[in-house]
C-alpha cells in the first residue's frame, strides 16, 4: 500500500483548514447576525449548517485527493478488520464515566447536586430519547469528527509526536467554537466568553482532542465518534454547567488522557509512528 508524501500530506492540511474555517465562520457570523436565539427560525439554519465545517473540509480533501488519484496518507486508520470497531464502545463508557465521575465528585465536594431534571426536559423537548439521542450524534460526533480526527489528525501525525497533534488539533477546535459565545442562545453564550465557565469550556478542548485521537487510533473515527458523543450527551443529561463541575470534568479527563497517552509510548518517547506500526494501525 502506498503513502502519500509528507508535502501531499500537508497540501490536504491547508485545504481542510480553509474549507473548515470558511464554511462554519461564514455561517455563524450570519447566525450572528441575525440576533435570534439559536434554535428559532431563521438563525437555526445558519447555526446548524456552520457545524458541519469539519465534515465539509474532510468531504473537499477526499474529493480533492480522488481526483488526483494520490494515495491515502500513511496514518489514516482503516477498519478493515472489523473486531477493531469494539473498542468504540469502551471508549464511550470511559468518556461518559469522566463526566459522571466528575459531577458526582463536585456533589460531596459541596457544589451543586447531581441532577437529570434538565436532561429530562431536553429529551421532551427533542420529541423523545430517540430524537435526543439522534440530534446529540449528528450535532458535534458526526459533523466534527470525520474532519478533525479522520482528516487532519493523519496528516499532522506524519511529522508530530501524539502529544502535539492533539494538543494543536485543541487549538484549533477552540478556535473554531469562538463563534458559539456570540449566538443567542448557545450554551456557550450562556457562559460567555469572558467567565469562568466560557475559559473551563474552551480549556476542556485540550483534554477532548487527546481523548478523541486516542480512539481514533484504536478504532477510526467511529471511536472518536463514541468519545465525543458519550462527553456531550452527559454532560447535557447531567446539566454539568457550574464552574466547579466543569473543572473536575477538565481535571480528570487530562489525567485520563494523559495516562492512556503515557500507554501508547514506544520506547518511553512519543514519536511519530514508525512504517511499522502504521502497518499495524491499517
Amino acid at each position: 500500500m502506498t503513502t502519500a508524501n509528507p508535502a501531499r500530506q500537508h497540501h490536504g492540511l491547508t485545504t481542510f483548514w480553509i474549507v473548515t474555517f470558511a464554511w462554519t465562520f461564514a455561517f455563524w457570523l450570519f447566525a450572528i447576525t441575525l440576533d435570534e436565539p439559536a434554535m428559532t427560525s431563521p438563525t437555526v439554519v445558519p447555526y446548524l449548517l456552520g457545524g458541519f465545517g469539519p465534515a465539509i473540509g474532510a468531504i473537499v480533501v477526499r474529493i480533492q485527493r480522488a481526483r488526483r488519484h494520490q494515495p491515502i496518507p500513511a496514518h489514516t486508520v482503516r477498519l478493515r478488520l472489523r473486531p477493531r470497531l469494539f473498542w468504540a464502545l469502551p471508549m464511550l463508557v470511559l468518556a461518559s464515566g469522566t463526566v459522571l465521575a466528575a459531577a458526582l465528585l463536585a456533589e460531596f465536594l459541596g457544589g451543586p447536586a447531581m441532577s437529570l431534571t434538565e436532561g429530562r426536559e431536553l429529551i421532551a423537548t427533542a420529541g423523545g430519547t430517540v430524537p435526543f439521542l439522534i440530534g446529540m450524534l449528528i450535532g458535534g460526533p458526526l459533523a466534527e469528527e470525520p474532519g478533525w480526527r479522520g482528516t487532519a489528525y493523519p496528516r499532522l501525525r506524519a511529522s508530530m509526536s501524539r502529544l502535539r497533534v492533539g494538543l494543536l488539533l485543541g487549538a484549533a477546535w477552540a478556535v473554531w467554537h469562538l463563534p458559539l459565545f456570540f449566538i443567542n442562545g448557545t450554551l456557550q453564550s450562556e457562559f460567555g466568553l469572558v467567565s469562568w465557565s466560557g475559559l473551563l469550556f474552551t480549556l476542556s478542548v485540550f483534554p477532548m482532542a487527546l481523548l478523541t485521537s486516542y480512539a481514533y487510533e484504536l478504532a477510526g473515527v467511529a471511536a472518536s465518534v463514541a468519545v465525543h458523543f458519550g462527553v456531550n450527551t452527559t454532560i447535557a443529561l447531567l446539566t454539568v454547567k457550574a464552574p466547579a463541575a466543569q473543572a473536575l470534568v477538565l481535571a480528570i479527563q487530562v489525567v485520563v488522557a494523559a495516562a492512556l497517552l503515557a500507554s501508547r509510548r514506544d520506547g518511553g518517547q512519543d514519536r511519530p509512528a514508525s512504517d511499522r506500526e502504521l502497518a499495524r494501525l491499517r
